[in-house]
């Protein structure tokens, strides 16, 4: 297994943790981002965080049939641990600002489905994810990502989420903005607000 220093040097070296002033997915403000992009670039550096996460999802969720991932920042994560797990794994993705089944996937009656995300903020687009395996009538085993970066005070899932690594980074809301990030130059990098 690998340390939490460890696994923060690997983000810091593949320059997938970095700082700024970010406006995640969630629409909340960050001094940090976590690109999984760039760790998942370097397959043969990703492929440590990649394995510890895989063994995590085995020992928590039992008879696992499926493995579906919100498209962008969790197809290839999703897709490497479908691999390591020998699961057949799936993304939806947003048509119309809602998530969809689309390129003949389907979430079959009775399912045990596990959602893969690369990092957890508020959990938005993981319910999101739920919510097309609740209308499939299947079962959702339960949620797991490379990087846990949630609070109490903003995370929105009730179950227990499963993740490499816990990173606590502060976030704000708009109206709430500290000094240091007033006046620094916003960066969008969450596929959200992508059109």
């Amino acid at each position: 297994m690998l340390s939490h220093k460890k696994s923060l040097n690997i983000l810091r070296k593949t320059n997938a943790l970095r700082d700024g002033h970010f406006v995640l997915s969630s629409g909340l403000h960050s001094s940090q981002y976590i690109q999984c992009a760039k760790l998942l670039s370097f397959p043969h550096i990703a492929n440590k965080i990649c394995t510890s996460l895989s063994k995590k999802i085995k020992k928590n969720f039992k008879k696992i049939d499926l493995i579906l991932s919100p498209a962008m920042g969790g197809i290839i994560i999703g897709y490497e641990v479908g691999r390591l797990l020998r699961k057949e794994t799936i993304f939806c993705e947003r048509v119309k600002g809602k998530f969809q089944l689309r390129r003949g996937f389907i979430i079959k009656k009775n399912a045990r489905v596990v959602i893969v995300e690369d990092v957890i903020t508020t959990g938005k687009s993981s319910l999101e994810c739920e919510k097309l395996i609740k209308k499939s009538k299947a079962k959702l085993l339960g949620f797991a990502s490379i990087i846990d970066r949630s609070s109490k005070k903003n995370l929105l899932i009730k179950k227990k989420i499963i993740s490499h690594i816990k990173i606590q980074v502060p976030t704000f809301n708009k109206k709430n903005l500290p000094k240091h990030l007033k006046f620094k130059p916003i960066s969008y990098p969450g596929s959200r607000f992508i059109k």
